[in-house]
């Protein structure tokens, strides 16, 4: 494999490098050039093209499962009618953004990043990537590292260990990794799961499959609305694109807002709301307090969005089912259960979950020792503890990815500003004395699914104060990142020592 070296004309050494052309690398690339017009940038994107999540999920059905309202861009207006979109509209949107702000010149395609190395002495970021197109390993340099790679491994997503997986004589699916030529007419489909993924799956393939069960060992809240937005529909017809988005946008922030303080305060009549519209879709018959009322509280997981409530109607049409069961082991014709039970199928569905992970699964370097992201504090959940010039984005888990995203793009971007003004070169979140014995929670906290829960040890902690906590909530976030001063006394900067 030949390495190209790095240097530092204008293609190999940048002011910024963004890994990931997703909705984050998109949105930051807008701020950056925006709001920032003075500093370099390239985007490294690990894939043959743009999207991150909207081009890797080609299963039937996927579409969003927030409102594009919120899910799109601050900066441009979602027109399409549906504001719950599939994957095709959704990347159409992202194809439409990236080349009307001229985005694409800077991306770099089949780029995947392996390592980032700090040098201290000379405040850059050593980057080196796969370039896939020809097998060569490429290196760049750059003084601030912004990744945007998403939280989920794309070499392959979650599937437990199930006993017989061999003895299966059909097909098996996970759908990180949806074959196109999956033919599934007439077939008979399990669909193991119950989240987001299957919810969506289910309906999908049962207009045409002979039908489709999905096996869940525990309910899931689902939450049934329509795939347009009635408001938005109104105000476009009489305000400007632009405004009749913003005002939507607000409308259905302050919503979400709204509907999530209330599941935290009031779980339990939250609860009542959501299983009473699931016995209203599926009639006084259906055992909903079996398949549809989780143990748990509404929001201490991801709830699932039912658009037009397709979900509801296959079941209804008697096309699809739910059976609420473990799974015993894989025979030759399906799935065997605990209780006896096999329910054949042609086709199963692995619809189990995602991998997490930090930071794109790459190593990181600081003065060449490697960083063990557990052993590091989160910083306003964005950044992390003894390591310069690098921010990532998560998005939220309680509303659409989007809006965090933004917000901590304009972040890097005031970020970028200040250390222009004041001269200096590095920005390092250190704890401070007082920050001493924080104790130690999880970088998630309060959110039981089981994706989280695998990897929560690999991930930074919290502390118990501003600003080593990661909120996951809209209005603290605006109080700590986007109002709070830049210079709080956590975020050292300082000179290259060379110029000091």
């Amino acid at each position: 494999m030949a390495t190209i070296p790095p240097d530092h004309d204008s293609n190999n050494h940048v002011d910024v490098l963004i890994v990931g052309a997703g909705i984050s690398g998109i949105g930051a690339a807008y701020h950056l050039q925006t709001l920032c017009p003075d500093r370099s940038f390239t985007i490294l994107e690990g894939r043959s093209d743009i999207g991150g999540t909207w081009d890797l999920f080609r299963y039937p059905g996927v579409r969003s499962d927030s409102d594009m309202h919120t899910l799109g861009f601050s900066f441009k207006p979602w027109t399409e009618a549906k504001s719950i979109a599939d994957g095709p509209s959704i990347m159409r949107y992202l194809r439409e953004t990236v080349s009307e702000n001229g985005i694409d010149r800077h991306i770099r395609f089949d780029h995947w990043v392996t390592n980032a190395s700090w040098d201290t002495s000379t405040s850059r970021w050593t980057i080196t990537a796969n370039d896939k197109r020809n097998d060569r390993t490429v290196t760049l340099t750059c003084n601030f590292l912004f990744m945007c790679s998403g939280y989920y491994s794309y070499k392959e997503g979650f599937t437990p260990e199930f006993v017989g997986r061999e003895d299966f004589r059909g097909t098996i699916v996970h759908p990180q990794k949806w074959p196109e030529d999956l033919d599934y007419a007439g077939k008979k489909v399990v669909v193991i799961g119950s989240g987001a993924t299957a919810v969506t799956i289910v309906p999908a393939m049962a207009t045409t499959a002979a039908h489709v069960t999905m096996l869940q060992r525990s309910p899931t809240y689902l939450v049934s609305r329509p795939d347009h937005d009635a408001v938005a529909d109104t105000l476009r017809k009489f305000l400007p694109s632009k405004t009749a988005y913003a005002i939507t946008r607000a409308k259905n922030i302050l919503f979400s807002k709204y509907f999530y303080d209330r599941s935290r305060t009031q779980p339990e009549k939250v609860k009542q709301l959501v299983v009473g519209g699931v016995r209203k879709a599926l009639g006084p018959e259906y055992d909903v307090a079996k398949h549809f009322t989780p143990s748990y509280n509404p929001w201490d997981q991801r709830m699932c969005l039912v658009p037009n409530g397709d979900f509801f109607s296959a079941i209804n049409s008697g096309k699809a089912s739910v059976v609420t069961d473990h799974i015993d082991r894989f025979v030759e014709n399906g799935i065997k259960l605990t209780s006896g039970e096999v329910l054949e199928a042609d086709i199963i569905i692995t619809a189990t979950g995602l991998n997490l992970v930090t930071l794109g699964e790459m190593s990181v370097e600081v003065d060449g020792h490697e960083v063990d992201f557990a052993n590091t504090w989160t910083y306003k959940g964005l950044a992390y503890s003894d390591v310069p010039n690098l921010v990532s984005t998560f998005g939220y888990i309680n509303a659409s990815w989007t809006l965090r995203a933004d917000v901590v793009s304009k972040y890097v971007c005031r970020l970028l500003n200040h250390m222009k003004s004041t001269g200096t070169q590095q920005a390092t979140p250190r704890l401070r004395p007082q920050d001493a014995n924080m104790p130690a929670r999880p970088w998630i906290d309060d959110f039981s699914a089981g994706y989280m829960l695998r990897v929560m040890h690999l991930m930074p902690k919290q502390g118990d104060h501003e600003p080593w906590i990661n909120p996951q909530l809209i209005a603290r976030d605006k109080q700590i990142i986007v109002k709070a001063p830049i210079d709080d006394g956590a975020m050292q900067f300082t000179k290259t020592p060379a110029l000091v």
